[in-house]
Formats: structure tokens, C-alpha cells, sequence
């Protein structure tokens, strides 16, 4: 079926066009649903103040719409939009016009020179310790068979510090047993890398081949590394409800799933004095900015010039 640019200037025709065009460039599935969610909720506002046509948006409606989306409560907590959901939902919009704009199906962008919100810089959630992780590893010894292969899984997140999506798509040839290392293949950003992995790690992944993996495969197993319950390959929601059940039971108090590994790994690097740039590679990052939160998050050399150095610390003489 052939791209057809819209005949009417209605936001509707333009935001299908525009959702086509993502597919037709390759974008994940998850990406343009995000994008759809995010310009159905934009129609809806446009439509309750009379706004149908993609020409009638510019900076003054992003501005109004900006404000609607700063004074928006929530109907269950009462609570504001976080400033990362503000953005984004203002991102789509500009995105799209921007791209109808290349695409010529409008003659003027109106909405260039809006100026999105800064988004701050959040922190993850307080991640695991290193003692923690092995007290949530251990929960898994009380599940038999299942246990084995629910370890192989969560050592493999935090020798690896692979994202969810990445594990989930994981296969059987993309374990080196004898380099230790991973291959993700078609990762964020559709790149494929290598990342290093315990050996521990390979010792667990491989004993999951040779008492679990046998039992659990059937004909729609493929060649998925890791298999749920009915031999399918694990789906996204199942590894976070795997994780996040063993976090429970180790009661740790701190809450997350499957990121909760990923923080933790890269946490534990810097505290251990890796270069940034190595955890960058490390975690697949493609601005060193966004490894840098890793940074801020490691208190262990901070904490050690603080009560070196602070009066507070050091006590009396």
C-alpha cells in the first residue's frame, strides 16, 4: 500500500499520515503507539477548542496547550504531570509538524520556534546494594527447576545490565561461553553490541540449558534464550512480574523490577572506579549524558572525602 500525503488540511488526516510515515520508516511498533496516544490526547484538546485544521497550530496554540497540560490534575491522585510528561506530550506535536513540514504537506512550520520545557534531571529509583542483589538472587532457590532458570535470568540482567526488550529477545547463539560475553542484537536504537558477562553468569545460563530449557520448549520456543512457563518466549509485562515478585520477597524495601538491575550494575561500576565512557559502552547509551546520572547517583566517592574532610563527619578531636 502507497503513502497517500492527506487532500484536507483536518489535524485527523495529518496525524494518520504522519503515524504511517513513522511505520514506514521502520520506527518500533511501541514507538508509534506511544506517538498515537500522544497526538489522540493533543486532537482531543484541539477539538474541544475548535481547532481542526493541521494549518490552524502554531506557537501561540503549543503555548495554550503547554498551560492546559501545567494546570492538568489527575483524576486519581489530584497530583500535576511530571515535567517529562509535559514535554513529551509537546514533543510529538512539534515532531510531526516539523516532519509534515520536510514532507511538504505543509508550506510553513508555525510551530518552529516554540521553545519546549526543560526536562531537570531525575535519578533513578535508590538501586540495589551489592548485598542486595545477592539476598534477592538467593529468594530464587525456594522455586526448583524454575529457580534455576528465574537466577539465569536475573544474573544475567545484572551481569550485563541489558535493557528488558534486550533480554527478552535474546537467543540461544547469543551466548559465548568461552568469551563470556552477550550479543543484543537490534538494541535501542536498532544497534547491535556486545556486552561482557560473568563467568558465574555463563555457569548459571548454561545449567538453565542443560536441566530447564529441555522441559520447558515446545514448538513455539524458537530459538528464545529464555522461556516462560509455556515454552513461549518470555513477554515484557512477565519479566518485570518475574523480578519484581523476587525483589518482594527478599523485602530489600526498595521497589522496581528488571531496571532495578540495570541501575544497580551501572551503579556498581562507578562506585568500583570505571570510566564513564566504558559504562556508557557498558549500558548501549548513546549520549554520555544520560550515563552521567550514574555519576551523581555513586555516593561512595563522595562519601569518603565527605567524612575525610567535612567537621560534621570527623567528630570531635
Amino acid at each position: 500500500m502507497l503513502l497517500t500525503k492527506p487532500t484536507s488540511d483536518t489535524l485527523s488526516s495529518s496525524v494518520d499520515y504522519y503515524l504511517a510515515l513513522c511505520r514506514a520508516k521502520g520506527q518500533s511498533e511501541n514507538t508509534v503507539v506511544s506517538k498515537a496516544a500522544g497526538l489522540q490526547l493533543f486532537q482531543q484538546w484541539a477539538d474541544s477548542h475548535a481547532v481542526f485544521s493541521i494549518n490552524s497550530i502554531d506557537v501561540d496554540l503549543l503555548d495554550n496547550y503547554q498551560q492546559y497540560l501545567n494546570q492538568f490534575r489527575k483524576r486519581l491522585d489530584g497530583q500535576p504531570l511530571c515535567r517529562a510528561t509535559i514535554r513529551n506530550r509537546l514533543t510529538v506535536v512539534k515532531v510531526m509538524m516539523r516532519t509534515l513540514f520536510i514532507k511538504e504537506v505543509l508550506s510553513v512550520n508555525r510551530t518552529e520556534r516554540f521553545e519546549l520545557p526543560k526536562n531537570g534531571r531525575r535519578l533513578p529509583k535508590p538501586v540495589l546494594s551489592e548485598q542486595e542483589v545477592k539476598k534477592v538472587l538467593q529468594q530464587a532457590a525456594h522455586y526448583g527447576l524454575k529457580g534455576v532458570r528465574d537466577t539465569a535470568i536475573m544474573t544475567t540482567y545484572y551481569a550485563s545490565g541489558i535493557r528488558r526488550f534486550e533480554l527478552s529477545t535474546l537467543a540461544l547463539d547469543d551466548v559465548d561461553f568461552e568469551l563470556c560475553q552477550l550479543r543484543v542484537n537490534q538494541g535501542k536504537g536498532f544497534k547491535d553490541r556486545y556486552v561482557p558477562i560473568a563467568k558465574e553468569t555463563c555457569l548459571w545460563i548454561y545449567r538453565y540449558l542443560r536441566e530447564v530449557r529441555p522441559i520447558l520448549a515446545n514448538a513455539h520456543s524458537g530459538k528464545a534464550l529464555f522461556l516462560a512457563n509455556n515454552g513461549k518466549p518470555f513477554r515484557a509485562a512477565q519479566l518485570s512480574e518475574l523480578v519484581a515478585k523476587y525483589i518482594k520477597l527478599a523485602d530489600v524495601r526498595k521497589s522496581g523490577a528488571c531496571n532495578q538491575y540495570r541501575h544497580a550494575a551501572a551503579t556498581h561500576m562507578v562506585d568500583n572506579g570505571a570510566d564513564i565512557r566504558h559504562v556508557q559502552a557498558f549500558l548501549g547509551h548513546a549520549d554520555l549524558s544520560t550515563t552521567q546520572v550514574y555519576v551523581h547517583v555513586s555516593m561512595t566517592k563522595l562519601r569518603e572525602v565527605y567524612n575525610r574532610t567535612h567537621p560534621a563527619a570527623r567528630g570531635k578531636d
